[in-house]
């Protein structure tokens, strides 16, 4: 089933400390979110590639300078994503993209093949050490440590001859990844001159097949921004302190 066609969305400005905090568990289901979070991009491209910006409404947050509210009266672990839905309050991304595609209308984020799902939940399970391993090359050896990372996905990337995709065709392996993989394209090439897709064509070919995906379009933040942030970040920081879930602006 093909997604629905790009809605034009006026998205509302992120809520900061001065903000009055929108009526809870009011009928209303939100997503309280980030512009500027890959975690909370996982669950903002599921509500629009299952077209449901009408069903869903966006509450993003100011994370430098996030309203004390959040934390007191919404989502006492203070991060996003977070998915307000018949009078809960659910959290973790991966965990919420699921939920989404369970619990709404639309096309759904996984192929009915069994061999596809067996794999798509191999590379479910990979994703957080993907994502550890190319933070930690941040602050050492850069493309030399990131390199089997990269490897993997390329690799991964030739299952299925279907497609482009992971599973051959578009699903939720490829919403759980791209927004990490954006990122650390423009940080790579940037700080460490690397090309994280020289020598990796399916890998380089997936990027691009992505940049066509309208829920992913519609998501899409300067990249500009992610880098002068981890120039900043891992300059002073350990890596202990990365894997917050967007207690800071990633």
């Amino acid at each position: 089933m093909a997604a629905p066609p790009a809605a034009v969305e006026n998205l509302p400005p992120p809520l900061s400390s001065g903000a009055e905090q929108p009526p809870l568990f009011d009928g209303t289901t939100r997503l309280y979110t980030s512009y500027a979070c890959p975690f909370a991009h996982r669950v903002w491209m599921t509500r629009n590639y299952k077209g449901l910006q009408d069903k869903i409404k966006l509450v993003p947050l100011n994370l430098q300078d996030r309203p004390a509210w959040y934390k007191e009266k919404v989502y006492p672990m203070n991060k996003v994503p977070a998915l307000e839905h018949n009078g809960k309050i659910i959290g973790e991304s991966l965990d919420l993209m699921k939920y989404v595609d369970s619990n709404f209308e639309g096309p759904s984020l996984f192929p009915d093949d069994p061999e596809k799902r067996k794999f798509g939940e191999e590379l479910w399970s990979y994703v957080d050490e993907f994502v550890q391993l190319v933070f930690t090359s941040f602050e050492g050896e850069g493309r030399k440590e990131c390199a089997s990372a990269f490897d993997h996905l390329e690799n991964s990337l030739g299952k299925f001859e279907d497609g482009p995709f992971f599973l051959g065709q578009f699903s939720g392996v490829d919403i759980a990844y791209i927004p990490f993989v954006e990122r650390f394209q423009s940080y790579l090439s940037e700080v460490w001159k690397y090309d994280i897709t020289a020598g990796r064509p399916k890998l380089a070919a997936w990027i691009e097949e992505m940049n066509e995906i309208d829920a992913y379009k519609q998501t899409k933040t300067d990249p500009k921004e992610f880098v002068e942030f981890c120039k900043m970040r891992f300059g002073v920081m350990l890596l202990t302190q990365t894997q917050t879930r967007c207690h800071d602006p990633f």
